[in-house]
């Protein structure tokens, strides 16, 4: 097995055991960077002398009997929009296009308390904005199985990067699903956590009551040992919750014994490709065969969900990205000079954003607007509450739902860019999990024509624990994580 192909925690035990340095390892990742990159446009950034030093400085502590933390050694990817004192963050967006912050993210500070190695920043829809990576300034990430189709998004690099052996692990943000669709069309498993089980310090917002921070790996082991490392109160984030961190690694028996797994046929009933529904129930045979107890239930109000994720997210991303004027930091645009301030806001801002950025902001302000907040926000806000209790409900007869994460495979790039209404659509098994705060995992359960097809588990909040239970007793019983892109 080469070093590309161990998972962290087979990649973390050989660097303890002395078989394998942290330097020798970092080297293969920038290497295999290096080789792959320029075919699928994952990283934004590469960090190579900053992880050559961090892990020679591991080498140093290994070497010195130091104990070692969990992910020692372990060379990580992290999403362009997770600030890294002195490394440049610009959420894939020209308006960023300079940004240094003068800070850590909390996540970075835990990681490398964990020993792990930063190499870089990935490629991603403009401030986390899509749903198939098109939407970045620095153009599109392709998706390792097939270089003319979408990794999905707005998480694209990092799915990718952890697919085609670059690294892994690698951390993306969720805001409607952007962790759990990417990880569907690469054929990895991407864990969103609970809202507030991982600090939101250091994360450029998107929609505040939505965004959070989650990991990508190659196994559910790997997936839970990187969810133990980020996860716990933060007291620089109110949102973040002081609730126990468990290790969640101590819950992946393999028992499925007892466990009732929800599925609501009625949502999944229309809309889905016959080769994702074929891939689903063949999925939900698997859990069925292994002991879990298959359950209808019914989610009433989630059909709604689309519309009710779209009018919360642009509302909250119009006000977030106010900030960005060419004020205080980022781009200004040159042609303002002479000009009044307004019209340096206007021209900054129109040439700093995107299209899909622009859109959302629109959208967002419209809806906030004097006579239009009640008959949009507000009534939006109530229907999310209406979703709450639905899950509430379910969850007082099983301990998981699930569902398909996408309703179709990953499609060719450019084949949805001309209708946002339809990128839009591909989020419908997703953006309830944020709408409710719920965690959710998707793993590989199948392939259409070559390409990944994922499968999701939604749990209570903060019971990561039983739905990595579930989907690692699904990994077990499945070869589909096996699979390895052509690149």
């Amino acid at each position: 097995m080469t070093i590309a192909d161990r998972s962290a925690r087979e990649l973390r035990q050989d660097i303890a055991a002395g078989s394998i340095s942290a330097t020798e390892a970092c080297r293969v990742t920038l290497d295999r960077m290096s080789a792959v990159n320029p075919a699928l446009n994952a990283f934004n950034h590469v960090a190579a002398d900053r992880a050559l030093d961090r892990a020679a400085a591991i080498d140093r502590q290994r070497a010195a009997g130091d104990r070692l933390g969990p992910l020692a050694g372990v060379p990580i990817a992290l999403k362009d929009n997770m600030c890294v004192r002195g490394m440049r963050t610009t959420a894939s967006s020209k308006i960023l296009d300079a940004f240094i912050p003068p800070y850590d993210a909390t996540i970075v500070t835990r990681l490398e308390a964990a020993g792990a190695v930063i190499v870089g920043k990935t490629n991603c829809d403009e401030f986390a904005m899509g749903s198939s990576n098109e939407n970045s300034a620095y153009g599109p990430v392709r998706n390792p199985w097939n270089l003319d189709t979408t990794p999905g998004g707005s998480s694209g690099g990092s799915a990718a990067a952890v697919a085609a052996r670059c690294v892994p692990l690698a951390l993306g943000s969720d805001t409607g699903g952007s962790i759990r669709q990417p990880a569907s069309f690469c054929g990895v498993v991407g864990l969103k956590p609970t809202y507030g089980r991982v600090s939101r310090y250091g994360l450029l917002a998107f929609a505040s009551s939505l965004d959070q921070i989650g990991p990508f790996a190659r196994t559910v082991g790997d997936t839970a040992l990187a969810l133990s490392a980020i996860a716990g109160h933060d007291p620089c984030d109110a949102t973040s919750s002081t609730a126990e961190v468990p290790d969640y690694t101590v819950a992946l028996t393999g028992n499925v014994r007892n466990v009732r797994v929800g599925v609501p046929r009625a949502f999944v009933s229309e809309g889905v490709d016959d080769r994702v529904r074929a891939a689903y129930d063949a999925a939900l045979d698997t859990l069925r065969n292994s002991g879990a107890t298959l359950v209808d239930i019914d989610l009433p109000h989630a059909k709604f969900a689309i519309p009710v994720y779209y009018l919360i997210c642009t509302a909250e991303a119009s006000s977030n990205l106010a900030r960005y004027d060419g004020v205080k930091y980022g781009y200004r645009s040159p042609a303002a000079k002479d000009g009044s301030l307004k019209t340096m806001y206007s021209r900054t801002r129109d040439e700093g954003f995107g299209a899909e950025v622009k859109r959302r902001i629109m959208l967002g302000t419209y809806v906030l607007s004097a006579g239009y907040y009640d008959a949009f926000y507000l009534k939006a806000q109530q229907v999310r509450t209406l979703l709450r209790r639905d899950y509430e409900q379910a969850f007082g007869s099983v301990d998981v739902v699930a569902m398909p994460t996408s309703p179709i495979p990953p499609f060719r790039l450019g084949e949805k860019t001309d209708d946002p209404l339809q990128m839009y659509l591909a989020d419908i098994f997703t953006v309830s999990v944020n709408l409710a705060g719920l965690p959710g995992v998707s793993v590989p359960c199948g392939f259409a024509d070559g390409l990944p097809i994922g499968f999701q588990l939604i749990g209570k909040m903060f019971d990561e624990a039983t739905i990595l239970r579930v989907a690692d007793a699904f990994e077990r019983a499945s070869d589909w994580h096996k699979k390895t892109p052509p690149i």
